[in-house]
């Protein structure tokens, strides 16, 4: 009896103590982010690439709908071949403003993947030298509305990890 209750205390006396050692961490990825300057400089330019495709667009649409309303203001004794050119022309301009709205879609995606391909990580080897550091044993994204419980011991170091960034 007393030998099973020694090698019961025998397993459970590691699990207590490696409990005791287990680090969690949550940072606060997005607030990381926005504090950072390099974060700004891919909105602004993000932004500025946006207005410039929606002014583009503006044009476009402009012209469809000028060619649609003089497809509407067509006489009914029309001509059919007259009629059926205008119909493949706003066919055609309609089919172009769609390629043209996809083209600046996958352009602006693509550009956001650029930009903030270096700043996530960036962040991501200040939060892996942050636990390494302090002696994590994991750390997780700070996301209150996924998040349903936790209490201590985890620890919110999203100011290491701005610190580690040189940032405030």
């Amino acid at each position: 009896m007393i030998k099973k209750l020694l090698l019961a205390f025998a397993f459970i006396l590691p699990l207590c103590a490696s409990a005791q050692t287990f680090k969690m961490g949550l940072v606060n990825v997005d607030g990381v982010m926005q504090a950072m300057p390099e974060f700004s400089e891919a909105q602004a330019k993000l932004a500025d690439t946006s207005k410039k495709y929606e002014a583009e667009f503006q044009k476009l649409q402009d012209e469809m709908k000028r060619l649609y309303d003089e497809f509407q203001k067509m006489d009914e004794n029309e001509l059919p071949a007259i009629r059926e050119r205008k119909t493949r022309e706003l066919a055609d301009y309609d089919q172009k403003l769609q390629t043209f709205q996809q083209t600046a879609m996958q352009d602006l995606q693509r550009m956001q993947t650029e930009l903030m391909g270096p700043i996530t990580a960036k962040i991501s080897q200040a939060v892996e030298s942050v636990g390494k550091e302090n002696g994590y044993s994991l750390v997780q994204v700070m996301e209150p509305q996924l998040t349903l419980y936790h209490a201590a011991p985890v620890d919110d170091i999203t100011p290491l990890v701005k610190a580690k960034l040189g940032i405030k």
